[in-house]
């Protein structure tokens, strides 16, 4: 077989394994989008699935490719990444994303990739090779996202409590219970658009440094495009029902009022930072926004012992996805 063959089929098989890291993206956060609508009970579990991925499909048509950018342009200095960096980035993230799912712990796989990426391309090239920029602004809103939802979710609950003071709890909870339908479709729409395009940037990353594409390209191919978001639709269609324990009850009892809350406030999050062609978590945005809220009822509403292991999941998902993806990058190069 002619190298050039070999070249494609390499190629090839790393960008089924990037679908397949969407897929599990779509599957592993499929309960930051609907863990508050199926915990209020304002639709059942199949009901929420279906609807948290029709969103994240149709996000496609509603956000440039900011995203994207910043992943395949970004973070890793040109000519430096290959095969075996793609590789080793996928493997780890994918591992860590498996454990923490596993373990029922909503870790962050937007981290988990990027900590893939740079822990392959420091065990390549050094430290040098990646760009202070692209890193430092995701690093940065490892803290941003779920303090803005924090504050967002606070804000709007506090705003909720003033505006509907006199009326009935069960008028406001029947008002919230189709409010909640919008918030969440709205979750589910910034959901899709920040993590599809995660997996879009790094297969364009994979197809400029195999030669398949042009650097000064503004996009990449639109089979490209479609595919993620269809993988990271179809992965939240099969959902993952033990975070959505974690996230929609153990952290703090929600109402209707309080889910259309968190997810207003998460949206808006995750609306901004794609606007600006930062991957944040949304497992950090929605996490910080539910306990935003549970905060304005009272403090003793958040169970901090929850909440403090999560952000103990969120402190060494980078550093471990990216030894995993260091470890990989190592024996793929031995190996081929």
């Amino acid at each position: 077989m002619a190298s050039a063959e070999i070249a494609f089929w390499v190629v090839a098989l790393l960008v089924v394994l990037a679908l397949l890291f969407d897929f599990m993206n779509g599957f592993h956060d499929a309960a930051n989008s609907i863990a508050t609508v199926v915990s209020t009970g304002v639709l059942k579990p199949q009901q929420a699935v279906l609807f948290a991925a029709f969103f994240n499909v149709v996000a496609i048509a509603f956000f440039q490719l900011k995203v994207a950018a910043t992943i395949g342009k970004g973070i890793v200095e040109p000519g430096v990444v290959d095969h075996h960096v793609v590789f080793g980035a996928l493997i780890g993230a994918i591992a860590w994303n498996a454990i923490t799912w596993w373990w029922g712990i909503p870790s962050s796989s937007s981290h988990a990739l990027i900590g893939g990426i740079a822990g392959a391309v420091v065990a390549k090239a050094g430290p040098s090779a990646l760009v202070a920029g692209g890193i430092g602004k995701t690093v940065a809103f490892i803290i941003v996202s779920p303090l803005l939802g924090y504050l967002l979710g606070s804000l709007m609950m506090v705003i909720v409590a003033w505006v509907c003071r006199r009326k009935s709890p069960l008028r406001i909870d029947r008002w919230f219970r189709r409010l909640q339908l919008v918030s969440a479709g709205l979750y589910s729409l910034g959901h899709g658009g920040n993590d599809a395009q995660k997996t879009i940037g790094l297969i364009w990353m994979l197809l400029i440094a195999a030669g398949m594409v042009s650097a000064g390209d503004k996009a990449p191919p639109n089979w490209v495009i479609v595919a993620c978001y269809v993988a990271i639709g179809l992965g939240t269609m099969f959902g993952g029902w033990r975070i959505v324990q974690t996230m929609g009850q153990r952290i703090t009892k929600l109402k209707p009022v309080g889910g259309f809350c968190a997810e207003t406030g998460g949206a808006i999050t995750l609306f901004l930072a794609t606007a600006m062609g930062v991957p944040v978590s949304t497992t950090h945005t929605i996490t910080g926004a539910i306990v935003g809220v549970g905060s304005v009822q009272r403090p003793s509403a958040v169970r901090w012992g929850v909440a403090g292991s999560i952000v103990w999941a969120w402190i060494f998902t980078i550093p471990a996805a990216a030894l995993m993806a260091a470890i990989c990058y190592w024996i793929s190069f031995a190996l081929y």
